[in-house]
């Protein structure tokens, strides 16, 4: 089993990321290794965002590792809240209630509801040039996976987290938080991100 740092604490991301993968990948996370910074996300974009994060892990660590930015992309407000998804209603924490009660007040009674999730996925890997590991490279990669949907007018469904409960993907009747991890790691955002990070990762 191949082991490989994902910068996050978010237990959720770690469990989500874990059923993807399977068996084939011991993912640790960032307590794991002993870190316990608060990893700057600065970024302008997912793309940026990413890269910081698992730069961050490569130069104080060594490791390994890959990282993750994700923003949920609300066609009638102009893509926002993108990058800024996690903390749209401000303040310093991740208040899913109060980012999903401002996306649904911002949208009011438009009708257009389309959406996407997106997710950006950055890989850096130390690769050994020599056998005994003196001297090593490093190597950038980066995988993206979307999901269209919609914008529900109210919040429904008990499980995911984040914008699960006001976001219906296409093709179902249901949003995230109402058809269960396990149909969501099949077709959501990071699922799709994950899988062509693991089909990349099983050909080294």
């Amino acid at each position: 089993m191949r082991k490989i740092v994902f910068a996050t604490n978010n237990q959720h991301k770690l469990d989500e990321i874990r059923s993807i993968l399977g068996k084939d990948f011991e993912v640790v996370s960032l307590k794991d290794i002993g870190c316990t910074a608060d990893i700057p996300e600065t970024a302008g974009t997912l793309e940026g965002n990413a890269l910081q994060k698992a730069e961050y892990v490569y130069e104080h660590y060594g490791l390994s590792c890959f990282a993750d930015d994700t923003g949920l992309e609300v066609e009638a407000l102009n893509g926002a809240p993108g990058v800024l998804s996690a903390r749209y209603a401000g303040g310093e924490g991740h208040d899913s209630e109060a980012n999903m009660n401002k996306l649904l007040s911002e949208l009011g009674e438009n009708n257009n509801r389309h959406a996407q999730f997106r997710t950006v996925i950055a890989l850096i890997l130390k690769r050994d040039v020599c056998p005994c590991g003196c001297t090593s490279i490093k190597q950038v990669h980066q995988f993206e996976g979307i999901v269209k949907g919609c914008i529900t007018r109210e919040k429904s469904g008990a499980e995911g987290f984040g914008y699960d409960p006001i976001f219906q993907p296409e093709g179902y009747d249901k949003t995230f938080a109402e058809l269960g991890m396990d149909i969501k790691n099949h077709i959501s955002h990071r699922a799709k991100a994950v899988g062509q990070l693991a089909d990349f990762l099983r050909t080294i």
